[in-house]
């Protein structure tokens, strides 16, 4: 199956916004407690899909983003931080300081590559409401 003319969907906004909410549906936060948006991923592709996403549909600029990394205690916080700031575009500045997880102490990280989970949060109540609204509407739809 050749799937070359899906790139030409990608000038619509509307199948943008279609695909930014379905990977929030998959991937970000559930709670209603928290106030605007928050996914996270391990998966540097899938976290610069979501930045892409947000600039191209809301505007939303990398460097307005906060971030957190979710690691386990045998890695470097500051080599993880910086890592994600040069896959993400996102200031170092813009990090909130974590801890480990407590369950990894004692337990060795086996895949090296493992960089830890990257959090990207930013504001936007209405934003998260829109998207969470948009799979409901895809569902009825089908």
């Amino acid at each position: 199956m050749n799937n070359d003319n899906l790139s030409q969907k990608l000038q619509d906004k509307d199948v943008l916004k279609m695909l930014l909410a379905v990977l929030y549906f998959g991937e970000g936060a559930k709670w209603k407690s928290h106030h605007g948006l928050m996914l996270g991923s391990s998966d540097p592709n899938l976290v610069c899909l979501y930045i892409n996403l947000l600039r191209e549909c809301y505007g939303i600029n990398s460097k307005s983003l906060k971030c957190r990394v979710s690691y386990r205690a045998d890695q470097n916080i500051n080599s993880l931080q910086r890592y994600w700031s040069r896959v993400t575009s996102i200031p170092i500045s813009n990090f909130y300081k974590t801890i480990p997880d407590p369950r990894t102490i004692g337990r060795p990280t086996r895949r090296k590559e493992y960089k830890g989970v990257c959090v990207i949060m930013c504001g936007g109540t209405h934003t998260q409401l829109e998207l969470e609204m948009i799979p409901k509407i895809i569902l009825k739809g089908l």
